[in-house]
C-alpha cells in the first residue's frame, strides 16, 4: 500500500471532518493506514499543534481548487458566496437608490457581519484592504475586512473555513469563524488558463487569464513558483435587467385607514418617476416639492425641451398619492433607474511568488510576496442635482430662475412673462459632470519570510516557525463633483454691454462674481454645458488611504509528555502586530468645496498589540486504553493573552471534545470565548459634518406599522406628532431625507472603544457507516452571542432605538434634529459599545462518493459524488443599542434554510458536474404582513448550474451555463436569487 502525500492526507481526512463541497476526493479512504506506514504529522486550520488525526472538535468546511474549477469562478469571492454557511456579498445595488458599492467582496460567515469574520493566507494574517465606510460612504462606520479579489486563485489549493471561533489561535476577528487560503508550495511547470463568458443577453462578458510557472532547485531541496492573473466583470445599469428595470418603489397607500384594515401601508409603484425634476429642467414654484408647485404659465406644469430652447407641458404622470411626493408612474420625470447602476464591474491584476529552500534537512526558509491591483467602476457612483426636494440650503437646492436669464429664448421668456412670483429649475444633471463613474482602485503589496524547523530533544520531537510579514493597501476612490461656490456664480448668467453672456455678480459675497475664470452655465436642456462650464464649475472628489501591517509571529510547539492514550502535545505562540491607517480626502473635500462646504480633514492613526498563546492536546482515551462505546476522547485548550495599545487586554480561550464511540461515529463538542477589537476608523475617524440621507424614519406611513414592536412604535410616534400639530397628519407623513441629503449628517469615531467579545459553543458528530462505504455525514450545532458589539450607529438606528424603545431614552432621542414639518435636518452617526447578536443554527453536510460499476458486476463506468452542503438558522437577532432587537432570520437577509446540492460524475478524462441552489419562502422582514407590505411572502428560488471538461492530456477544454433556467431573484428582490441570469462559459487550461 502506498503512503499518502501530506498534501493528499490534509485534504481528504480534513473533507471528512467537515464540509464536502470538494468535487474530488482520495480513492483510497484517509483514515485507513496499514500499522507499520509511518503517519507524518501535519498543521491544520484552527489549530497550531501538529497532528496526526485532523479531525477536530470544532467544525472545519473545505473547498478545493477543483470546485472552484467546476463552478467557473473566476472570483474567489463568488465561490464563498456559493457556501451555504456564509452570507453573500454581491456588488448589486439595493433598489433603494444607493450606489452599487466598489466591487469589493468579503466572506461574512452565518451573516454575523464581515468584519467578524478573520481571512488568512497560508494561516497568517492579511492587511486590510478596504477603508471602513458607512453606509452614506462616510469615513468611519463599518467594518475594515479584506476583499477576496486579491487571492490568486491559480495558486489555490484549498479553502479551508472554521465555523465559528478561532480567537484563542488566531486573535482578533475570528468571531464567526475562520476563512484560511491555502495557497500551493511546490509547483512545478507551467500552466496557462482562459476563460470567457456572457450572459445570454449578449451582456455582463466575464473574462480571465492566468500563468503559473514553477520549478524545483537543488535536486529537489528548493522551489519556486509564479502565478500572474488577470480577470475582468463588466458593469451593468438597471435598464439591463427586466426585475431592476421595473423601476420599483413603494408609496404610502391612500386607502390605508388603519392599521388593522388589512390593506397595506404602502403599495408598489412601478415605472417609477420624480415628479419634480428631469434632465431637461423642470419648472417649479416656490414651496415644498408637491406637484401642485410644478408649473408656471396658467397651471400647466412645463419643462425645458431638450434643445432647451423652449418650455412645453410637463406631463406629471400618475400620482399614486397626491399628497406623498416625490414619485410618480410614468410621465416625464427623471427614471428612477438613473439614480444607481444595476452592479459595479472589477478588473483585478494579481501577481504572486511563492518558494522555499531546504538549508537543512531539518530547517526551511521560505518566503511570500503578493502584488494585487484591484479596480472597481461603478458607472453612476457620482450624480449632480439641483432639485426642489434638496433644499435651498443644501449647496444643491433648486436653481432661483431671473425672468432675465440671458439662455431664456424670446419664446421662453414671452411663456413665463417679465413678472411674478420667483421660478425655479429643479433638474438632475446629465452633462454636468465629466463623467458619473467612480472608480474604487487598491494596490496590496504583501511580503513574508518566514523560517520553520524542527529539533529532538530529551526523546521528543519540537518544531519551531519565525516568521515576518509587512503589507499594505494603497487604495482610493474618485470621481467628479461639483465645486458648489463657482456653480452659483457660474448658473448667475447675464449679458454684458457687447451682448456677451457671462457670469453676473449676486448681492451674497460668497457667489459673487470675482473670478475671471468663471464661465456662464446654461441650465436648459440636455448637452448645453459648455465644455468651459464644465471644467469651471466641476472638481476631482474622492480620498487616498493607505492600510498597513507589520506582524511577527513565533511558535514552537511539539510532544510535552506520553499518557496511555497518546502523547500530550502543545504548541505556543508569542506575536506581535502593528496596524496603521491614513487617510487623505483630496483637495476639494479638505477645502470644502463640495456639497454643503464643510471641510473633511486628513487624519492617521495606529495601534500596536502584543499576544502570547498556548494550545494542548490530551488524549484521555485510545490507542490500546479503550473503554466500551470510547475508542478515543480527546480534550484540547487554547488560552490567549492579548494586550492592546488603545482597547486595552483580554483573556480569551476555547476548549473541545472529540469522542470516537465506535468505528464510523465521533461526536465533537467546543466552547470558546472570542472578541474583536475595534479598528482604527471606529476609533480615529475625524468629525465631519455634511449633507446626507438619514435613512428610514420609523415614523414614515410607510413603516408606522413595522418594527420590532409595532404598538410601541405606533405609540411613541402617535405621542410625537400630537406635541408636534406642524408636522401634519401621522398618516400621510413621509421623511424626505430618507432618499435625498438634506439632512446635516456629522459622523466620527469614538476613541473610548472597547473590545466586543463573544461567547461560542459547538456540538455535532462525524458519521462515516462501514455498511455504506464513501458515505459521510456531518451535522454541528453553533450557538453564538456577542456582546458589547462595536455597533455602527447610524440616524436610522437612533430613531428605531428612540421609537421602538418601550422607555426612549432623551440622549438618543437627541441625536437628531426635526424642523417645524417633521423633517429631519441634523443627525448623528459614531460607533458605540452596544450591540448583541445571537445566532443559533446548524451546518448539515453529506457526501457519498462511490463507483457506478458498483452496483453493475463492478464494471468501471466513473464515479459518481453526491453532496449536499446545508445550513439551518434558528435564531439571528441583532441590536445595535443593546435593549431594542431585529430578528433576521426567516428573512432574506438569513432564511431558514440555504441549501446546495452537488453531482459530480467522472470517468476518466471526461468530468460533468452539477449544482442546485434552494433558497426557501421567507420575508424581507421578519414583521412584514399585508398590513406593512404588499409582498409580504418572498416566494422559494431555485437555480441550476452545469458544466462539464474533457482532458486530452496536456489540455483541458470545459464549459458550463450558470442559472440554466434563467431564475429572476424572487420578486421583488433583486439579491434573492440571480440577478445576472443566464450565462454561458467556456475555459482552456493547458499544462506543460
Amino acid at each position: 500500500m502506498k503512503m499518502q502525500t501530506v498534501r493528499g492526507r490534509l485534504f481528504a481526512s480534513t473533507m471528512m471532518g467537515g464540509l464536502a463541497l470538494a468535487a474530488t476526493m482520495s480513492a483510497q479512504p484517509a483514515w485507513a493506514q496499514d500499522a507499520d506506514v509511518a503517519i507524518e504529522e501535519i498543521v491544520v486550520t484552527g489549530s497550531r499543534i501538529r497532528r496526526a488525526d485532523i479531525e477536530t472538535s470544532a467544525p472545519v468546511a473545505v473547498i478545493s481548487a477543483q470546485t472552484l474549477t467546476d463552478r467557473g469562478v473566476v472570483q474567489v469571492g463568488d465561490m464563498l458566496n456559493q457556501i451555504s454557511a456564509n452570507a453573500p456579498s454581491f456588488a448589486v445595488s439595493d433598489g433603494t437608490g444607493s450606489a452599487a458599492g466598489n466591487g469589493q467582496q468579503f466572506v461574512n460567515l452565518f451573516g454575523l457581519g464581515p468584519g467578524r469574520t478573520l481571512t488568512l493566507v497560508n494561516g497568517r494574517r492579511m492587511v486590510t484592504t478596504s477603508q471602513s465606510r458607512g453606509a452614506e460612504g462616510v469615513s468611519g462606520l463599518g467594518d475594515r475586512v479584506v476583499d477576496t479579489n486579491i487571492i490568486p486563485t491559480g495558486l489555490i489549493e484549498r479553502i479551508d473555513v472554521v465555523q465559528a471561533g478561532g480567537a484563542a489561535v488566531y486573535g482578533s476577528d475570528a468571531i464567526a469563524g475562520v476563512v484560511n487560503f491555502v495557497l500551493r508550495d511546490n509547483f512545478e511547470g507551467v500552466e496557462l488558463d482562459a476563460q470567457y463568458g456572457i450572459s445570454s443577453r449578449d451582456d455582463y462578458p466575464k473574462q480571465s487569464l492566468r500563468g503559473t510557472f514553477g520549478k524545483n532547485f537543488l535536486d529537489g531541496r528548493a522551489n519556486l513558483a509564479v502565478d500572474l492573473e488577470w480577470s475582468k466583470t463588466e458593469s451593468l445599469l438597471d435598464y439591463d435587467r427586466p426585475r431592476s428595470n421595473l423601476g420599483r418603489v413603494t408609496v404610502s397607500n391612500p386607502l390605508n385607514k388603519t392599521p388593522t384594515d388589512g390593506i397595506p401601508a404602502v403599495v408598489e409603484n412601478l415605472n417609477t418617476r420624480f415628479v419634480t425634476f428631469n434632465a431637461n429642467g423642470v419648472i417649479s414654484r416656490a414651496g415644498p416639492p408637491f406637484a401642485s408647485q410644478i408649473g408656471a404659465v396658467a397651471g400647466q406644469p412645463i419643462q425645458s425641451n431638450a434643445a432647451g430652447t423652449a418650455f412645453v407641458p410637463y406631463n406629471v404622470g400618475n400620482l399614486v398619492n397626491p399628497m406623498v411626493p416625490p414619485f410618480t408612474s410614468g410621465g416625464d420625470g427623471l427614471p428612477f433607474q438613473e439614480l444607481a447602476s444595476l452592479n459595479v464591474g472589477v478588473e483585478r491584476w494579481v501577481g504572486n511568488a511563492i518558494g522555499h529552500i531546504d538549508l537543512t534537512d531539518r530547517i526551511k526558509l521560505s518566503g511570500e510576496f503578493m502584488y494585487a491591483k484591484v479596480q472597481g467602476r461603478d458607472p453612476y457612483g457620482n450624480q449632480a442635482s439641483n432639485t426642489v426636494l434638496n433644499g435651498a440650503d443644501t449647496g444643491s437646492g433648486a436653481i432661483a430662475l431671473s425672468r432675465t436669464n440671458p439662455y431664456l429664448t424670446p419664446a421662453m421668456a414671452a411663456a413665463i412673462g417679465p413678472g411674478g412670483p420667483p421660478l425655479f429649475v429643479s433638474k438632475f444633471w446629465t452633462d454636468l459632470l465629466p463623467t458619473r463613474e467612480n472608480t474604487s482602485t487598491t494596490e496590496t503589496v504583501r511580503a513574508v519570510l518566514a523560517l520553520d524547523g524542527d529539533f529532538d530533544f530529551a526523546e521528543r520531537n519540537f518544531y519551531w516557525s519565525l516568521s515576518a510579514s509587512h503589507a499594505e493597501t494603497d487604495g482610493e476612490t474618485s470621481g467628479w463633483g461639483v465645486n458648489t461656490a463657482r456653480f452659483n456664480k457660474a448658473v448667475n448668467a447675464v449679458r454684458n454691454g457687447a451682448g456677451a453672456i457671462v457670469c453676473g455678480v449676486n448681492a451674497d459675497a460668497v457667489t459673487s462674481n470675482d473670478d475671471a475664470a468663471c464661465a456662464p452655465l446654461n441650465p436648459f436642456g440636455i448637452g448645453n454645458v459648455s465644455h468651459e462650464a464644465q471644467l469651471y464649475v466641476t472638481t476631482p472628489i474622492g480620498s487616498d488611504y493607505l492600510n498597513s501591517q507589520d506582524d511577527y509571529l513565533a511558535t514552537l510547539g511539539g510532544d510535552l509528555f506520553e499518557l496511555p492514550a497518546g502523547m500530550v502535545k502543545f504548541s505556543v505562540a508569542y506575536e506581535h502586530r502593528r496596524e496603521k491607517a491614513k487617510f487623505t480626502p483630496f483637495t476639494a473635500e479638505q477645502q470644502g468645496l463640495v456639497g454643503s462646504r464643510v471641510p473633511t480633514l486628513a487624519t492617521k492613526a495606529a495601534y500596536n498589540t502584543d499576544e502570547i498563546s498556548g494550545e494542548v492536546l490530551v488524549p484521555i482515551i485510545g490507542g490500546d486504553f479503550t473503554l466500551p462505546f470510547v475508542q478515543s476522547l480527546e480534550f484540547d485548550g487554547a488560552y490567549r493573552r492579548v494586550k492592546h495599545s488603545i482597547a486595552g487586554s483580554e483573556d480569551i480561550w476555547g476548549a473541545g471534545l472529540r469522542w470516537q464511540i465506535i468505528d464510523g461515529l465521533t461526536i465533537r463538542g467546543s466552547t470558546s470565548r472570542n472578541f474583536r477589537a475595534p479598528n482604527l476608523d471606529q476609533l480615529f475617524a475625524p468629525s465631519r459634518t455634511a449633507l446626507g440621507s438619514t435613512g428610514n424614519d420609523p415614523c414614515d406611513a410607510d413603516r408606522i406599522n413595522s418594527g420590532p414592536n409595532p404598538a410601541v412604535r405606533l405609540a411613541n410616534c402617535q405621542a410625537l406628532f400630537a406635541a408636534n400639530p406642524s408636522f401634519g397628519p401621522l398618516a400621510t407623513f413621509q421623511n424626505l431625507s430618507e432618499n435625498f441629503d438634506n439632512a446635516q449628517v456629522t459622523t466620527g469615531g469614538n476613541p473610548n472603544l472597547r473590545n466586543e467579545i463573544s461567547k461560542t459553543n459547538t456540538i455535532g458528530f462525524v458519521f462515516q457507516p462501514s455498511f455504506v462505504p464513501g458515505l459521510t455525514i456531518v451535522v454541528d450545532r453553533i450557538d453564538v452571542d456577542l456582546t458589547d458589539g462595536l455597533s455602527a450607529f447610524q440616524p436610522a438606528d437612533f430613531m428605531s432605538a428612540c421609537y421602538d424603545s418601550t422607555s426612549p431614552s432623551a440622549e438618543i432621542c437627541s441625536t437628531f434634529t426635526r424642523d417645524a414639518a417633521g423633517q429631519t435636518v441634523a443627525a448623528t452617526s459614531t460607533t458605540f459599545n452596544a450591540g448583541k447578536v445571537a445566532f443559533r443554527g446548524e451546518t448539515y453536510n453529506i457526501n457519498y462518493r462511490f463507483p457506478i460499476g458498483r452496483f453493475f458486476d463492478d464494471r468501471d463506468l466513473g464515479d459518481l459524488e453526491l453532496s449536499v452542503d446545508a445550513t439551518h438558522t434558528t435564531r439571528l437577532e441583532t441590536s445595535v443599542t443593546g435593549f431594542d432587537s431585529t430578528r433576521e432570520d426567516g428573512t432574506t437577509v438569513r432564511p431558514d434554510w440555504l441549501v446546495q446540492f452537488d453531482a459530480v460524475y467522472a470517468h476518466g478524462p471526461f468530468r460533468a458536474s452539477y449544482q442546485l441552489t434552494y433558497l426557501p419562502e421567507t420575508k424581507i422582514n421578519v414583521f412584514d404582513t399585508i398590513e406593512s407590505t404588499p409582498t409580504p411572502e418572498i416566494k422559494e428560488n431555485y437555480r441550476h448550474n452545469i458544466s462539464a471538461a474533457y482532458d486530452f492530456g496536456k489540455y483541458t477544454v470545459r464549459g458550463g451555463i450558470i442559472n440554466v433556467t434563467d431564475e429572476e431573484p424572487s420578486y421583488p428582490t433583486r439579491s434573492y436569487g440571480d440577478i445576472f441570469g443566464r450565462q454561458y462559459y467556456v475555459g482552456l487550461n493547458a499544462r506543460f
